[in-house]
Order: structure tokens, then sequence, then C-alpha cells
């Protein structure tokens, strides 16, 4: 499956971490695809120790923190050796949902989850589950579709200075979770 594909494909599915205090789920809203060769993704230079994750197999985690406070979470796309991943902007949460307002610090729901960085800091994902395969059992997968999905848009990529033009981030339509400004939202 190519990282276009999955990112599209990736819409209304669950993210799922399994932790001690409980289960923490949420549907996939938006998402960004980091396809081969984008001059903007993490293996446009090929492999190094920050981004060796993103050259594992199809449906594995590549976890990196970026502007030093904030993680990102990331599907790998690609085969394996091959660098491609689909970054989750955006969850609507469903369970531990008292959990994912302790952790931020917030009980606004349509803020829990919403950006990149929210979303790993409610859910909390870090370093720590960087490399896991979201596909098999463990603490961190990836489950089907709760529900229906809305109808995909689509449009350009958020907060990029390089390779700013495709239209590369998908989202459900009408979501109030999903992030960014609100022409990019409907």
């Amino acid at each position: 499956m190519d990282t276009l594909k999955l990112a599209r494909y990736l819409i209304g599915k669950v993210v799922v971490h399994d932790i001690a205090a409980g289960r923490l789920s949420g549907r996939i809203v938006e998402t960004e695809a980091y396809p081969i060769g984008d001059p903007a993704g993490h293996a446009f230079r090929g492999r190094t120790p920050r981004n060796g994750s993103m050259f594992l197999a199809r449906g594995h985690a590549h976890i990196y923190l970026t502007y030093g406070s904030s993680f990102m979470l990331n599907v790998i796309s690609e085969l394996h050796g091959v660098g491609g991943g689909v970054l989750l902007r955006a969850l609507e949460p469903m369970e531990g949902i008292e959990l994912m307002q302790c952790s931020r610090g917030t009980t606004r729901l349509v803020d829990l989850a919403r950006g990149p960085g929210r979303l790993t800091q409610a859910m909390r994902v870090d370093l720590r589950q960087d490399g896991l395969d979201l596909c098999a059992a463990g603490p961190l997968w990836l489950a089907a579709a709760a529900r229906s999905t809305g109808a995909i848009g689509e449009s350009a990529r958020i907060g990029l200075t390089r390779n700013v033009d495709p239209r590369w981030r998908y989202y459900e339509r009408g979501n109030p979770y999903v992030s960014g400004p609100k022409a990019l939202r409907e």
C-alpha cells in the first residue's frame, strides 16, 4: 500500500494504547502523508539514529520528538528499508477520556487530541513506543473503524516550509476534532 493510500485509509480507524491505568483510544480523524522522496519527510536524507524506525516494515510506529517538547506518532507505510510514513494529526477521543484530560490538563473534549502533539500527550505516547508493530498484539495498536467514516477532505499539509503544495493531508470533513484553521476542517 502506498503512503498516500494509507493516509486516506487510516481515517476512521482507531488508535488504542493499553496502559496500567486503563485503555486509551480514539478515532483517527486527520492524517498527513510523507511519501518516498518527500523533502519534508524524515526519511528524505536517509537513515539516521533518530529516524531508524522510519525504515521498518509497514504498520510500525515511528515516534520522534519535535521542537524539544512534543512527540509525533507516525505509521510506517512502505516496505522494510524504504522510508515513508503517515503522521497522525488528530483523534476523536473514545475511551479513557478522564485519563486523557489528566494528561492534557484540560476538560475541553475537542482539545484533547486535536493536533499531533496533543494527540500523543493525550494518548501517553512517547519514545518508548517507537518501533512497535501497530498491527500486532501489544500495548499500542490500530483497530478497525468504530463506525462509518464521513466524507474525506484533503488539503495542503500544515506547518511545513518545504514541499508545501501537495494535498497530502486527509481529514474527516466537518469533524470538530480535526486540527488547523476552520477553513481546513470543512
